[in-house]
């Protein structure tokens, strides 16, 4: 026997609906709309039509039950900001590269830009506990990206996530964010003002619905949507058990590049991108490397995107894009040196005053000369 017409339903409703359903996941969700043509016929389909489709009883009697209700807080989420929207697998605006996954997710649920979604992008990620010289690498790789107009993809985290999203955005460039949890949540909570910035320069992504807490078991599932989105993974900085090999990991599996920047081997924060690299990721000490290793995946991305991926030619080194020091500060920079050095050996090496030496320390900091290793030491960055 039919089910009654479900006549109060869009087809993005039924999508939303099929999503919430216990018992149905990426493949089935995708094979229900190959066999019927759509969800919202999938929904009015009898139990045997569901049951010949594959489906399980106790899935087909879920979606017997189902309704509009069970979305009502998808509904008032996507119904209260204009800039809210959700992508299907059959919604031509979802991105290309990610519906190459043979387990592409469904839907989509993004706030921001969904521009964003379809321009070049590399993902980055890395360390929660990042180091202050990999804050630093971070930010100078995003920052270049950025000016090539090159979208940073990564996964809001702490440390080298975060370090990424807020330089790209402060150099004018687009990012996105690919969340672990429904969008009416930030996590971690202290990110919700980096959040609110990339939403109106670029887009937050989930394909969890909304109300979905940030359960452990969500960020490999968040870090292959990061890894599908993007043409190549940089990890900037990882421990063995990082959640960021995970992505290496999956991006390789996709068929992406994936490059790491090495570090001290004393550091474990580094041995997680020495193992990437002993397991065929490429070594990268600059931003134009990657840009010269990428080449376009696949026929979805347009002539356009190619067209554009061949245009973005990097300077010889990544200095270009730095704003010279004048002589007082490059006087400074030339006693630091690249050995870490300690903030009286440069009083002593300058015969600056501290006060100044300190000021003139932050900006070169903030330009991307200089790493602050803490404790009073500090190291030149090679540019």
């Amino acid at each position: 026997m039919n089910n009654a017409p479900r006549i109060d339903l869009t087809e993005r409703d039924a999508w939303l609906i099929a999503l919430r359903t216990p018992g149905l996941g990426n493949l089935r969700i995708a094979k229900l709309h190959e066999h019927f043509g759509s969800l919202h016929a999938a929904l009015d389909a009898s139990r045997g039509a569901l049951r010949a489709s594959g489906l399980p009883e106790a899935v087909c009697a879920e979606l017997a039950r189902s309704g509009r209700g069970l979305i009502r807080a998808d509904l008032d989420w996507l119904d209260a900001a204009p800039n809210r929207h959700v992508l299907t697998l059959a919604d031509p605006d979802y991105p290309p590269l990610l519906r190459r996954l043979d387990d592409a997710p469904p839907l989509l649920f993004v706030e921001g830009d969904l521009n964003a979604l379809w321009r070049a992008q590399i993902a980055m990620v890395g360390s929660r506990n990042a180091s202050r010289g990999g804050i630093g690498v971070a930010r100078d790789f995003a920052k270049h990206f950025a000016r090539l107009g090159i979208v940073v993809t990564s996964g809001l985290a702490e440390g080298i996530d975060g370090a990424a999203h807020a330089a790209c955005l402060d150099a004018g460039g687009a990012t996105i964010a690919v969340c672990g949890t429904g969008l009416d949540r930030v996590y971690p909570e202290r990110h919700r003002e980096l959040a609110r910035r990339i939403v109106t320069q670029g887009a937050l992504v989930s394909d969890f619905p909304i109300g979905t807490p940030p359960l452990p078991e969500h960020f490999p599932r968040r870090n292959r949507i990061i890894a599908g989105l993007t043409l190549g993974t940089l990890v900037v900085e990882a421990s063995l058990k990082s959640g960021s090999l995970i992505t290496a990991r999956l991006a390789a599996e996709c068929g992406r590049d994936v490059f790491a920047i090495p570090g001290s081997i004393h550091d474990p924060r580094a041995r997680g991108c020495h193992h990437l690299i002993r397991n065929g990721a490429t070594l990268v000490c600059e931003a134009g490397e990657i840009i010269e290793a990428l080449q376009p995946i696949g026929h979805e991305l347009g002539d356009a995107l190619r067209a554009r991926l061949a245009t973005q030619v990097p300077p010889s080194s990544a200095a270009t894009l730095m704003i010279a020091p004048d002589a007082a500060n490059q006087r400074l920079l030339d006693a630091i040196g690249f050995a870490p050095t300690d903030f009286d050996s440069l009083v002593t090496a300058t015969g600056l005053t501290a006060a100044a030496i300190s000021s003139m320390l932050m900006s070169l900091e903030l330009d991307g000369h200089v790493a602050d290793l803490g404790g009073g030491r500090y190291q030149r960055l090679a540019r």
